[in-house]
């Protein structure tokens, strides 16, 4: 009998439709969001490389850290809701603000 019931259950479950994505997230926002979680750790590293390193180092890695964040923000602003949105993209936000603040001081201004 329990045989039967868990065949019936899989058999629904096999023609039940799969779900869409969430209406204007697109389908691969998973895969976005785990890049994007391996890709931050990797950019802490590569910042942390660089913080005793020479003044041109530093500065190019900086630069090239404000175009990861802000493509970082776009995938957190694109795939996800709610106040773990706000939160990301905010902290976003402020990192950005923080590394063209440090660029125009110490690297001449650009960006």
């Amino acid at each position: 009998m329990r045989t039967l019931a868990l065949a019936g259950l899989v058999l629904a479950l096999a023609q039940m439709p799969l779900p869409a994505p969430a209406q204007g997230r697109p389908a691969d926002c998973s895969r976005d969001l785990f890049q994007n979680e391996g890709a931050l750790r990797r950019q802490q590293t590569r910042l942390s490389a660089v913080a005793n390193a020479d003044q041109a180092a530093q500065c190019r890695t900086w630069r090239e850290h404000v175009g990861f964040l802000q493509s970082s923000r776009s995938v957190f602003a694109t795939c996800q809701s709610g106040s773990q949105r706000e939160q990301n993209v905010a902290m976003m936000d402020s990192d950005l603000a923080d590394y063209r603040a440090l660029i125009a001081g110490r690297c001449g201004g650009r960006r």
